[in-house]
């Protein structure tokens, strides 16, 4: 599913007298409220769902593999996603 596709789900969810336009305009303010909530607190949670949290990455050593060469590669942040049992026994 991508986000055009997201968005006409949202808009069925709610309803006839819904928008394509109101349900972007939702799943926009729900996905920057989860932006947000991950730079400032580190940490979101929803109940039922799961949580997307910071991941902090330690440098390291690898390999470049095209040549083989060793590197460093340098210490780095990503968000994850830890499914919640409610999501996953749905599965």
């Amino acid at each position: 599913m991508n986000k055009g596709e997201l968005i006409e789900a949202v808009q069925k969810k709610l309803g006839s007298e819904a928008t394509k336009r109101l349900a972007e305009d939702a799943l926009t303010a729900v996905l920057e409220s989860i932006e947000e909530g991950v730079k400032s607190d580190q940490k979101v949670q929803i109940i039922g769902f799961g949580t997307f949290e910071v991941k902090n990455r330690a440098a390291r050593m690898g390999r470049n593999p095209k040549t083989g060469e060793a590197m460093q590669i340098s210490a780095s942040k990503s968000v994850g996603f830890k499914p919640s049992s409610t999501l996953k026994k749905s599965l």
